[in-house]
């Protein structure tokens, strides 16, 4: 059955069945509690000054769900649209709608910073009343709500107007017309925003909505939970150990508490106060850089242009310190202060003596430290805390661990000329990530200075340039003379030459999976299609010839039908099942699962192969045929083409999420015994999902 018998089935029923479907429907609605809706909304009308009223909404929005403001640019996810049905003789505007505390994040799939509510919408809209006997005041939103799916959403206001409200002298007929002149209002007096909120906050969300992540806003990059920052935090605190100014300071230190103290349990408890101090003081450097920013603040900072290029900066003056251009040391007074404390001895003195070690080894640890807050900063939050425990803990340890098992020492390598080539290869990963930080801002301006291929093109110059001085080739300040490389620095730069290659194919349009956080997104380049036109998003004119009827190239060259109609006749000619693909123009989770799964060598296939995919998009703002809108059985007007597939998806498969895929046989019957996929998924689960509808098909 097609969509147009199916409409016609349903409106050709006899008035009770008419009846008994619409009570039937909501029975089974609500029982299925597939229909969301994540916003409730309240309004209210407040007297001002003469004519002037305020009109006020308010929404209450649903933990993990953030709903897009009117600021958010073109381009991006939908938009808040507010439309003032009977503004016409009767009222006008004065300004624009104001809204109260919102955020903004830059959103790294649509490449432009987005602005939405999270927990309360609060919207204000002035207007001078004309009509003394207006009863009512019509008001529509559209808007979009999003977490690990995006609903786009219409809420009907009709706002009585209080009999107390005691009028004015009306506004003269010239004074309307010049009002109504400068609103530009549509027919139904859409208003498009042209100022800025009143208070925003900035933002860096995660761009992956991705229920599998847990990420619910999008951002630069995928914000990073605390305990993967807490990781990589303490894996950089090995990684100063292996550095020149603290390795050297092991033996030293702990030879220190096993001689001087009486007995070995002493000199234990004293190495494990040692540590712990170690811990204590850069956990309280953490606190203190959260506390002088704020914890939404650091948070709010990392979409922020100057913020960006600052840390850039501070990060190349990082990598060329490590690199051995100069050495980032604090004052030698700071150094020789704390040592006299530390002579004082007992527990003052040992607290006195990590200090010692913090300063004394801030040339080779400060670059390590300034980098996680740079990073640490860009999650906001305590974020800098968890990222200074995880550091301090794996720089404490070692010391505690040999205190107890002096032995161990023993097997301690010599200190030589390794502990530098340690400093050089952070210095190279430090000015490789610097770039990301420049890449933010080029973003965020949209200079296109720093596009995806010249982004790709420095990194492979910098791991070319490690490969290179880990196989011998290049010497920097510092080395040691080099007669041959050891086994482990050649395993190392044959890791780094396989990186390298592995970056080389995304200059000309591959995904790049593995560093997919760091990368401007696809479409921010010089050929977003790939070169030659076949990269992810479709292919080349020569290849798009010779389509049926109806039929383009969609994400990754898959063919794809944006008609219900087209693509069903072209199914029933092969005899192939239908994969519908409910979506959305401004959905950023529907861009991510054909970016993220649709792309993989397992699914990519059987999606242009072995079935017919039918994109039918509900935020399309064209307008139907007249004789192809309808009024549906609630009373809700069809008047565009999203409006037809809103209404399709919500009649048929009971749900008005996005993005929502449904394989179905050539009669419209499911072919999945399990829930249609709803949400962002993994690879393996859609795979699973696929082949059990595709295997269903008779």
């Amino acid at each position: 059955m097609n969509f147009n018998q199916y409409h016609q089935t349903i409106m050709s029923k006899s008035v009770w069945n008419k009846i008994i479907i619409f009570f039937l429907f909501f029975a089974f609605a609500k029982g299925n509690a597939q229909i969301l809706e994540p916003v409730k909304w309240t309004s209210k009308i407040e007297k001002k000054s003469g004519n002037n009223a305020v009109l006020i909404f308010d929404g209450t929005i649903e933990k993990d769900w953030h709903m897009y403001s009117q600021f958010t640019p073109e381009g991006g996810p939908l938009a808040l649209e507010i439309a003032f049905k009977n503004q016409k003789g009767n009222y006008t505007l004065v300004g624009k709608a104001k809204e109260g505390k919102t955020r903004t994040a830059f959103n790294d799939v649509f490449g432009v910073n987005e602005t939405f509510f999270e927990g309360k919408a609060h919207i204000e809209q002035e207007i001078t009343i004309i009509n003394p006997n207006l009863k009512t005041v019509d008001v529509e939103f559209d808007f979009q709500v999003c977490k690990e799916v995006c609903i786009n959403s219409n809420k009907k206001f009709s706002i009585a107007i209080p009999s107390t409200f005691k009028m004015d002298a009306v506004a003269s007929v010239a004074e309307v017309k010049k009002d109504e002149t400068k609103v530009e209002g549509l027919a139904v007096d859409t208003v498009k925003p042209t100022i800025e909120p009143q208070k925003t906050e900035t933002a860096k969300v995660a761009v992956d909505d991705a229920s599998s992540a847990k990420e619910d806003v999008p951002g630069p990059a995928p914000a990073r939970s605390l305990w993967s920052i807490f990781f990589i935090a303490f894996i950089s605190g090995f990684a100063a150990l292996l550095t020149p100014c603290v390795f050297p300071m092991i033996p030293m230190t702990v030879s220190f508490f096993t001689k001087q103290s009486k007995s070995r349990a002493k000199g234990i408890r004293n190495a494990i106060f040692y540590g712990l101090s170690i811990i204590a003081i850069y956990v309280i450097l953490g606190l203190i850089v959260t506390k002088i920013f704020g914890a939404d603040a650091l948070n709010a900072l990392s979409t922020d242009v100057w913020f960006n290029l600052i840390f850039f900066i501070i990060l190349i003056i990082f990598a060329t310190s490590f690199l051995g251009a100069f050495e980032i040391m604090l004052p030698n007074s700071w150094g020789n202060k704390v040592d006299q404390q530390a002579d004082r001895g007992g527990i003052i003195g040992i607290l006195f003596m990590a200090l010692a070690l913090a300063i004394v080894s801030f040339s080779c640890t400060g670059p390590i430290v300034g980098t996680l807050l740079v990073e640490a900063a860009s999650n906001g939050g305590i974020a800098p805390v968890v990222g200074m425990l995880g550091f301090s803990l794996a720089l404490a340890l070692p010391f505690m661990l040999f205190a107890m098992f002096p032995g161990w020492l023993n097997s301690l390598p010599k200190s030589g000329g390794w502990l530098n080539t340690v400093k050089v290869v952070l210095g190279f990963l430090e000015l490789a990530l610097a770039f990301k930080f420049l890449s933010n801002a080029d973003l965020v301006l949209q200079l296109h200075l720093l596009e995806r291929e010249v982004f790709i093109a420095i990194w492979i110059a910098i791991f070319a340039a490690l490969t290179l001085y880990l196989f011998g080739k290049i010497t920097l300040p510092h080395d040691s003379p080099l007669q041959h490389i050891s086994v482990g620095r050649l395993y190392l730069g044959l890791l780094t030459l396989v990186f390298t290659v592995y970056l080389i194919p995304g200059l000309w349009g591959a995904p790049l999976k593995l560093i997919s956080a760091f990368p401007p997104p696809p479409q921010y380049s010089e050929s977003p299609f790939g070169v030659g036109g076949s990269g992810n998003s479709g292919g080349t004119a020569e290849s798009i010839k010779g389509l049926p009827d109806g039929a383009e190239l969609g994400p990754h060259g898959i063919m794809v039908f944006h008609d219900y109609e087209d693509g069903l006749a072209y199914a029933k000619s092969i005899n192939k099942p239908i994969m519908l693909d409910f979506t959305g123009y401004a959905c950023v989770n529907c861009r991510k699962m054909e970016n993220n799964v649709w792309s993989e060598p397992t699914i990519l296939p059987i999606l242009k192969n072995d079935v017919v995919l039918i994109s039918l998009y509900v935020d399309d703002k064209r307008e139907l045929p007249k004789e192809e809108q309808f009024v549906t059985t609630s009373g809700d007007k069809i008047i565009t083409v999203g409006d037809k597939w809103t209404d399709f998806m919500i009649s048929k498969y009971k749900t008005n999420t996005q993005p929502l895929y449904i394989i179905t046989d050539l009669e419209g019957k499911n072919l999945n015994t399990s829930k249609p996929t709803i949400s962002y998924v993994n690879a393996d689960e859609y795979l699973h999902w696929l082949k059990e509808g595709i295997g269903n098909f008779k």
